[in-house]
């Protein structure tokens, strides 16, 4: 049964920092793609983050480069996402997801595999 169990959510205020992890379990990690989505209410989930686990070459959206970074564990089966100069525009659900390879790492329908979302809040 596959599972991805994200924690590290949180309210921060702007300029501030938070660290989300995936815990994956029930497939064979090392030939997924794992990536992270965010999705406010009314609007797409867009993909923000992505890693290629074989490999590890990572994808990232223009409007987090710079400011987030993508990290995997091998050992332990966990993808995180650093969120540094998070801005109130970050607010959003953030969901990690997993894809067979990584043929569009930041588009959602290629994603498989969800987790129930971890909810970070940025205040002004």
């Amino acid at each position: 049964q596959v599972q991805l169990v994200e924690s590290g959510g949180g309210s921060v205020q702007a300029g501030g920092s938070l660290r989300l992890s995936c815990v994956a379990s029930g497939f064979t990690y090392s030939r997924y793609c794992m990536g992270w989505f965010r999705q406010v209410p009314g609007k797409e989930r867009e993909g923000v983050a992505s890693i290629y686990i074989f490999t590890g070459r990572t994808y990232y959206a223009d409007s987090v480069k710079g400011r987030f970074t993508i990290s995997q564990d091998n050992a332990k089966n966990t993808v995180s996402l650093q969120l540094n100069s998070l801005k109130p525009e970050d607010t959003a659900m953030y969901y990690c997801a997993a894809a067979y390879l990584c043929a569009n790492p930041l588009v959602k329908d290629e994603y498989s595999f969800w987790g129930q979302g971890t909810q970070v809040t940025v205040s002004s």
